[in-house]
């Protein structure tokens, strides 16, 4: 018997796999490999939630025009250039399908993303990576590895894993600097992280060109990650676009409503914000002080890297870990084999993950 065929590029997908959740024979796990809000979702998106389960037999909105114009309003955007999606992943994904076609090309810096990869092979085109400097995107050398073929470049601004990004400025000078016919795409799922002076998420370079979109998670700050939401702030002609492929009834109705009460929560991001605020540079000092080499991360997590060899490698340090019920993420997926992904995580477990790597470091 024969099988159907796949098209070029799908069976180069090695399936994107989740941080863990679970460890065996161990009853308290902290899960702190995923870059959940530490503090969970928003009590009255909670409440949206449950209220909503009562009329889960019906069909949601089709076009989310409550949860747009809530974002809208948050924002200072206008709703009809917002679309809703099943997380930021499903907007990136009909991105590509909107645009890439076989031997197109999707540029993104070296340690970008792995979704970037995983929806290009699956049209056919082909992703190419432009070196960072210093772990941070390079606007220079993504333009150099622009070509012909390139369809769409994707900033991750913060970049995850690397917690890095870029000024406002640079941003601008991508966008300058590429083709029109190249759409940018700026994923700013950490946005709301950021404290730098200079940053900008991107919504008024969309505002002012017709080739730039934004994309925005409620999976990070909003503790929303379990309901998959996501949104894309895009001018007109990529709205349509996008509306035109993506499900009919691409966002649940418990989803929507969750996010419209996490979205006017203001009280509740800023709680949010002020915990990053504390822990973030307390977790990198005393990683740092353990020895590990650890950059200065824009979003809800550090990046320790740790030596290549001897008794305090990253594997070893990775099962450490498990072993106190300690679950970070394993990045050499992303070309950083020495290196966790740790998210901040709530103040016990902040405190539990020091002092085991702690213990870890001194033996």
């Amino acid at each position: 018997m024969t099988t159907p065929t796949p098209r070029p590029g799908i069976l180069d997908i090695a399936p994107y796999v989740g941080g863990e959740s679970e460890l065996e024979g161990l009853a308290r796990v902290i899960k702190l490999s995923s870059n959940e809000g530490a503090l969970g979702p928003s009590p009255r998106a909670m409440e949206a939630h449950r209220r909503a389960a009562e009329e889960m037999h019906r069909y949601p909105d089709g076009g989310a025009e409550a949860l747009r114009q809530a974002i809208a309003a948050r924002h200072g955007l206008d709703a009809a250039h917002i679309v809703c999606g099943a997380g930021s992943d499903e907007l990136i994904g009909l991105l590509v399908k909107a645009y890439v076609g076989p031997g197109d090309e999707v540029l993104y810096s070296a340690h970008g993303f792995l979704m970037y990869r995983l929806y290009t092979l699956g049209c056919g085109g082909v992703p190419v990576t432009a070196p960072e400097d210093n772990l941070t995107a390079s606007v220079d050398n993504i333009l150099a590895r622009v070509s012909e073929k390139t369809r769409i470049v994707f900033l991750a601004n913060p970049n995850n894993p690397t917690g890095t990004c870029l000024s406002a400025d640079e941003v601008a000078r991508l966008r300058a600097g590429l083709p029109d016919h190249v759409l940018l795409a700026i994923d700013a799922a950490y946005a709301e992280y950021v404290g730098r002076n200079d940053y900008s998420a991107g919504a008024e370079l969309v505002a002012r060109t017709d080739n730039t979109v934004m994309l925005r998670t409620f999976s990070k700050m909003y503790g929303l990650g379990g309901v998959r939401l996501g949104w894309a702030y895009a001018p007109e002609a990529v709205v349509d676009h996008l509306n035109r492929l993506r499900s009919p009834f691409n966002v649940s109705a418990p989803a929507q409503a969750a996010g419209i009460a996490a979205v006017e929560d203001v009280a509740f991001q800023d709680l949010c914000r002020a915990h990053n605020d504390m822990w973030l540079p307390w977790l990198t000092e005393k990683l740092r002080g353990l020895g590990l080499e650890v950059g200065d991360s824009h979003g809800n997590f550090v990046l320790a890297t740790f030596p290549g060899s001897g008794p305090h490698t990253v594997e070893a340090a990775d099962a450490f870990l498990k072993s106190r019920g300690l679950i970070a993420r394993r990045v050499a997926g992303y070309g950083l084999p020495h290196s966790l992904r740790i998210t901040v995580g709530a103040d016990e477990e902040n405190r539990l993950l020091v002092a085991a790597l702690d213990e870890f470091m001194a033996a």
